[in-house]
């Protein structure tokens, strides 16, 4: 039996960084974090590229439709600026939004900046793939991802990834099935309802 794995895009979004005035932290902070917060395999497609609506837009179908990612990262370009063309891109790709995410990744901002309001992270579905875009700066996307914690590691606010496993499931069909992901706990506890749970092999 072959062993499950995802395989995962992952995109960061920077005139500056692909044009190498300054060096991307934003593909290396999620393959980090994913390297840490996934027990299940993965298979990383990273891409480094402009503010450059077509780009991201090709890039992404790229992604799901070629290298079938069942999950896209994105990082980057999802303020108000003027460049900042990241959520137009996913959207026009997109067959269905998934609003809930960037509901909670403003949510989880908010409590440490006001000007969390300013973000425009959008997630959307592509056939049986789903694409999130994340903050652009690396200690906000660990705390959108994993969420809030006290002291004594109790999950205060959830983060958006607990979700993230059981949607890829929802997308999967008899034929075509998604990946089932596992996660490390201790970073960040996947929830499933009960009917949803695999035994473990």
């Amino acid at each position: 039996m072959t062993k499950e794995f995802i395989k995962i895009g992952l995109v960061s979004i920077s005139d500056r960084a692909s044009s190498g005035i300054y060096e991307d932290l934003g593909l290396p902070t999620l393959k980090n974090w994913l390297d840490n917060a996934l027990i299940t395999p993965s298979q990383i497609v990273a891409r480094l590229i402009a503010d450059e609506q077509t780009e991201i837009e090709s890039t992404l179908i790229d992604l799901v439709d070629h290298e079938n990612c069942s999950l896209i990262l994105t990082t980057g370009g999802t303020g108000p600026a003027l460049r900042d063309v990241t959520p137009e891109a996913t959207l026009a790709v997109a067959d269905r939004e998934m609003p809930g995410f960037g509901e909670q990744m403003r949510q989880i901002s908010l409590n440490f900046v006001p000007t969390a309001i300013l973000s425009r992270q959008v997630a959307v579905i592509r056939k049986q793939s789903l694409i999130i875009n994340l903050p652009g700066q690396p200690k906000a996307i660990a705390q959108t991802l994993e969420g809030l914690k006290d002291d004594a590691g109790n999950q205060m606010v959830h983060g958006i990834f607990a979700a993230v496993p059981y949607c890829l499931d929802l997308l999967g069909t008899k034929e075509t099935p998604t990946p089932y992901i596992e996660t490390n706990e201790a970073i960040v506890k996947a929830f499933r309802p009960k009917s949803a749970l695999k035994s473990p092999a």
